[in-house]
């Protein structure tokens, strides 16, 4: 998949990092309203270091869905934390309803969490290109 505009290629992470995104768990998604305003929703999500990319599965109707779609380019955030250890994961958020992106979603979701995702109606994927992270204690 080439770079999204304006990167010139994945942000690299550190081994216990990439070990910690892997774990099965859950993290914050912060997509701004159309009045900039943040919206916070807990989401599962996967992590492709060689893309840079961060994908969330959801709906296009979604209030996330729909910020992104709103404001394009606009920055997508997501916060993953367990005790004092958190990842955060900052880009550019793309929606798609390409059947090769969102399929390439739902397999590594259903490879991280052990099942496939919900499929309902108007499932989409939320791309994040990833262009910077933040750690502390991983």
């Amino acid at each position: 998949m080439s770079q999204p505009r304006g990167r010139t290629s994945a942000p690299e992470v550190s081994a216990s990092v990439e070990a910690f995104l892997a774990e099965p768990l859950v993290a914050t998604l912060t997509t701004l309203r159309p009045d900039g305003s943040p919206h916070v929703a807990p989401v599962r999500f996967t992590w492709d270091a060689a893309s840079g990319l961060a994908r969330v599965m959801t709906v296009a109707t979604s209030r996330k869905a729909r910020n992104v779609l709103a404001n394009p380019g606009s920055r997508a955030v997501l916060c993953q934390v367990e005790g004092f250890s958190w990842v955060t994961l900052e880009g550019t958020g793309l929606v798609s309803q390409d059947p090769q992106r969102v399929a390439a979603g739902v397999q590594r979701y259903a490879k991280r969490y052990w099942q496939s995702p919900p499929n309902p109606p108007g499932r989409v994927v939320l791309e994040i290109a990833v262009d910077r992270v933040i750690s502390l204690n991983t």
